[in-house]
């Protein structure tokens, strides 16, 4: 993408940034946190009081708004928007890691993280918690305030505490109608004669 790393690393002076893993271009605003062993790409925007926790894993040209939380384990491609106050998790069954009957399970991290993944293009919306375990496919739209329990196909928009499906959407992030064409970009999306995922390499 033309220009789109036109600009040096910038980091605010309140941020704490650890990790020698940020890309060109990205900026990091007030107060953000970025953990050593995280992993942030190139022209990324990173909101005030984010924290992202070492293992975590951005890729290029992601918006990550304040106070997100993005822990270990989670995985982010490419061009995708995290709004305000998202919560991810990476614990099914969290305990204090100072509790005496968990400490054996906590001293090995393939026991206890779940790996979460965003695919790319997709958009969470404002104050979601996503759980962890889980795909969020590409292109697909977490509506504000959902409670993410499941997978989310391609392209599929899901909303409500638990999320459940509730139409398309196209990459441009706009609602497809009844026959999955995009009013504001003109694509239509392509499905199987049964749809239940659309094809996530459209």
């Amino acid at each position: 993408m033309a220009g789109v790393c036109d600009h040096a690393l910038s980091i605010h002076p309140t941020a704490v940034c650890e990790s020698q893993h940020v890309g060109e271009g990205t900026r990091v605003w007030a107060f953000a946190h970025i953990m050593d062993g995280a992993e942030v790409g190139r022209a990324c925007n990173i909101g005030d009081h984010v924290f992202i926790e070492s293992g975590a894993r951005i890729g290029d040209r992601v918006v990550i708004k304040n106070q997100a939380m993005i822990w270990d384990g989670v995985t982010i491609e490419d061009d995708v928007f995290i709004g305000p106050g998202v919560i991810f998790t990476n614990d099914r069954h969290p305990r204090s890691r100072l509790c005496a009957e968990a400490r054996a399970r906590y001293a090995d991290r393939d026991r206890w993280l779940r790996a979460t993944h965003v695919g790319r293009g997709a958009s969470i919306g404002a104050g979601s918690i996503i759980l962890c375990g889980l795909a969020v496919g590409r292109y697909a739209s977490v509506g504000a305030g959902s409670l993410v329990t499941g997978d989310v196909a391609a392209h599929r928009l899901v909303v409500g505490r638990p999320a459940r499906a509730a139409g398309w959407v196209c990459r441009c992030g706009v609602p497809l109608d009844d026959t999955l064409h995009c009013r504001e970009c003109g694509r239509r999306l392509p499905v199987d004669d049964n749809p239940v995922c659309p094809a996530a390499s459209e």
